[in-house]
């Protein structure tokens, strides 16, 4: 049975096998010229690939600017359409470093003081969420709720940031817009603490956010409707159209808020092969994927070995032309963000070859909207009680953690971000 969020069961007495196989007839016979469209993109896609290619060759495919250009109206027209078409940014000083510094120290106490790598131990397998990844667990922590992560959530830096980005955005020509970009709703996501010399295996390369659904449910066949059924010359991975209303398997594995970014804030320096991010900066690769799936290469049964209530994995069986793009973001410093659309292909270094602790703070952009109010009703009390975020696993570590940020430590931006006023 597959259960979608908002009260849908989508052909609930049927298998998987059985959905897909159903799905695929339908989309086969709706989308016109299938096997043109897939070669089209195909072209399209190789000359992304080529473009990403020379642009690492002469500096770097991740657009990378200053958060004080940001902040005084410098960045150029040109410079978001370049973000646009790669998906992923890097932003540099947001924090002092400082100030980060004294974050990570912070942290580190928390994990080592609250005994949270024995607890951790002690619920092992509890948490499944990169289960069906070929490299499986990094060395990611069940912890929401530390002082550092909620100072960070809830800082004016990250906020005016947060807008900005949201504005990439290219909201409905008609009717309501689909999220206030002016207004952040609070995702509580986890921290990587990860050693050098570490491993202990990565993250393979993925996108969060569904993975069967975006065949099987028309609720993303609104968002990808372009691609599938109309002019792709015309699809617009930024078009904020239908994507808060798309819905999801639960799962730990998918995300039930619409996140206009995924991102993280380093908290120590690190880049390529420093068991860190690595991502395909091409932002329609989605087109791609979801024609992919349809050639008649793949199982009528099958969708490029997609699991229901995973990441959508990306493989080299199905997908290798996708992974010559695969690249190391950029050496980042403490203080410094990067950010990348929520379609974008992105995984972890298997090992961590650095000199350095590679640590990061998960925080992403949720923008204000009806799916992203809904999940504010169910973080809430589990911030106040220091369980873990409705999106993960159970775990629960921080209930009785000592130094835990409570509701008394809210600003005025927390207190909005997490839906008190």
């Amino acid at each position: 049975m597959i259960n979608l969020l908002g009260g849908v069961v989508y052909m609930s007495h049927k298998t998987i096998e059985q959905q897909i196989t159903e799905a695929k007839r339908d989309l086969r016979s709706r989308i016109p010229d299938l096997p043109a469209r897939f070669a089209a993109e195909t072209e399209r896609l190789k000359e992304e690939i080529a473009a990403v290619k020379s642009e690492m060759q002469t500096g770097h495919a991740i657009v990378d600017i200053e958060f004080a250009d940001i902040q005084a109206g410098k960045i150029s027209d040109d410079v978001m359409q370049r973000i646009r078409r790669r998906g992923v940014i890097v932003v540099r000083n947001v924090f002092d470093p400082v100030r980060v510094a004294n974050w990570n120290t912070t942290l580190k106490s928390y994990v080592a003081d609250n005994d949270y790598l024995t607890k951790q131990a002690e619920k092992a397998g509890l948490d499944t969420y990169f289960g069906e990844l070929a490299a499986s667990k990094p060395q990611i922590y069940g912890l929401y709720w530390s002082k550092p992560q909620m100072e960070a959530r809830q800082s004016e830096e990250l906020s005016d940031l947060r807008v900005w980005l949201n504005h990439l955005w290219y909201q409905p020509k008609s009717g309501d817009p689909e999220f206030n970009p002016n207004r952040e709703c609070m995702y509580a996501d986890r921290i990587r603490q990860r050693e050098p010399g570490d491993a202990s295996l990565g993250l393979s390369p993925h996108i969060d956010g569904g993975s069967v659904e975006r065949w099987l449910d028309p609720s993303f066949h609104k968002v990808y409707h372009d691609i599938l059924f109309g002019d792709p010359d015309s699809y617009e991975p930024f078009n904020a159209q239908s994507r808060t209303k798309t819905k999801e398997i639960p799962s730990p594995a998918v995300c039930q808020m619409f996140r206009t970014y995924q991102g993280w804030t380093a908290l120590t320096r690190q880049g390529p092969n420093d068991g860190t991010l690595n991502v395909v900066p091409i932002a329609r690769a989605m087109a791609w994927l979801l024609l992919r799936a349809l050639m008649d290469d793949v199982a009528d049964n099958d969708l490029c070995n997609q699991k229901p209530g995973r990441a959508l994995g990306v493989f080299k069986e199905f997908h290798e032309l996708l992974l010559q793009a695969y690249v190391p973001i950029p050496a980042v410093n403490p203080g410094d963000t990067v950010w990348w659309h929520p379609d974008i292909i992105h995984g972890v270094d298997n090992e961590h070859l650095g000199n350095e602790d590679s640590n990061v703070m998960y925080i992403g952009s949720a923008p204000d909207c009806e799916k992203n109010r809904r999940f504010l009703d169910m973080l809430r009390p589990a911030f106040e009680a220091g369980k873990s975020s409705p999106d993960f696993a159970p775990e629960d570590y921080e209930v009785d953690f000592k130094n835990r940020f409570m509701p008394e430590n809210l600003s005025d931006i927390g207190r909005k971000q997490l839906g008190y006023e």
